[in-house]
């Protein structure tokens, strides 16, 4: 079985966009498509979200950009929503995405009727897990799958070459301990829906075991001093292993992550853009650089893994400790306009002071160290510090762009 690579079309890379703060990040450090949602029928109704009004905002904006929109619709619907769902697909295709992304099939034939001509991705949550299933999936009118998170490369590959559809797969993020995200635990213990978008994330929760006979005793199963995490898996990181899921002829790289913050979402972006981009400029001299491997460890995870895709059951062990390496940045601040080149206009997110030693994350090439040189007020004022909420004019040795975000080196 061989797949060619056509390197005249990029791997496409997807991004998070919970908000409209979300879509700028991830169109500034480069992605290449987003993935977004209204405010009903997605599976992240916590992450801020668009009105319709606010997509169709969105979809014009990443359009200027070269940026595709994916709307998800990908929960699994009940008799009460078809016609609220119903009437949502027909606003959407007035909006007119770059495509729609659904796992329920009642959904889908909906989507065919009202959305003629708007490409639906298949979600995760369907469970594709061979290339018949695929190939089934394609003659219901879908142009792209996202596979089961519970599939190798291998299986991946064979998956690209034996069907007629795209293939789009997770490179980065949070690693649901349930079959391809179908869980229930939030259900039963929270009675929040996890498929209608209100997980309450139970398995990020500390657990221990109690004796019926000895109720308030907490057994420890294995634990450090914060609790038991046992259900807590670690997050995928495949940023060392770019080549191969080009090989696997996967069509789109996804980033995990519509309710995290543009913080992770402008340092995963940044890293997964420059490493694709290197590859296709000399994929024989292409190298892993310990600068993505430094960023990637500055935002916050549960540890790294490569989860299913090599077959490596030590992989996919949870992480018992929910060990979240230090991070040696604190973000700070967003640029939202400069003067005199050097002199940037901050929007502040934590307290900064002056004399800070900081670096500016920038779309190309390492983040840049620099100082606070001079911070002044909304007033003209030069002051020693800005509070959080605060907009106020900072001094640097570097220049920045609009959207670069600045992070406080911790001493």
């Amino acid at each position: 079985m061989s797949i060619q690579i056509n390197k005249n079309r990029k791997i496409e890379l997807l991004a998070p966009a919970g908000n409209f703060e979300k879509l700028e990040i991830a169109v500034h450090y480069g992605a290449d498509a987003v993935y977004l949602a209204g405010k009903d029928f997605s599976l992240r109704n916590f992450s801020g979200n668009f009105t319709l009004e606010e997509l169709n905002e969105a979809v014009q904006f990443a359009g200027r950009a070269g940026v595709k929109v994916y709307v998800a619709c990908n929960i699994f619907s009940r008799n009460s929503e078809q016609g609220a769902i119903k009437d949502y697909l027909k606003s959407l295709f007035e909006i007119a995405p770059d495509a729609v992304i659904i796992a329920d099939p009642g959904i889908l034939l909906e989507a065919k009727s009202i959305m003629p001509g708007i490409p639906i991705h298949l979600s995760t949550q369907a469970n594709t897990t061979s290339y018949k299933a695929a190939n089934f999936w394609k003659n219901a009118g879908v142009t792209r799958i996202n596979t089961a998170r519970e599939l190798s490369l291998k299986e991946i590959k064979e998956i690209a070459s034996l069907s007629e559809v795209e293939v789009e797969a997770f490179v980065h993020g949070a690693m649901c301990i349930s079959y391809s995200g179908r869980c229930l635990l939030s259900n039963f213990m929270e009675n929040r829906d996890s498929n209608h978008g209100m997980c309450c994330h139970p398995c990020r929760f500390s657990y221990a075991v109690v004796e019926q006979t000895r109720p308030g005793e907490y057994m420890p199963i294995e634990e450090d001093n914060r609790g038991t995490y046992i259900f807590n898996s670690k997050d995928l990181c495949m940023i060392r292993h770019i080549p191969e899921m080009i090989d696997a002829g996967i069509s789109s790289l996804k980033i995990e992550g519509r309710m995290k913050g543009i913080n992770y979402l402008a340092s995963t972006v940044k890293v997964y853009r420059e490493a694709i981009d290197s590859w296709y400029e000399s994929s024989s001299g292409y190298k892993v650089k310990d600068e993505w491997i430094e960023e990637l460890g500055r935002i916050s995870n549960r540890g790294y893994c490569t989860g299913f895709y090599f077959g490596n059951m030590r992989e996919t062990v949870p992480n018992y400790l929910d060990i979240k390496p230090a991070t040696e940045r604190t973000f700070i601040g967003k640029v939202i306009g400069s003067e005199n080149g050097n002199i940037a206009i901050i929007q502040v997110r934590n307290k900064l002071f002056l004399n800070d030693k900081v670096d500016i994350l920038s779309t190309k090439g390492p983040a840049k160290h620099d100082t606070i040189i001079r911070i002044t007020d909304a007033q003209g004022q030069q002051v020693n510090f800005a509070q959080p909420g605060s907009i106020v004019n900072i001094l640097f040795d570097n220049k920045c762009e609009i959207n670069d975000l600045i992070r406080k080196i911790e001493q």
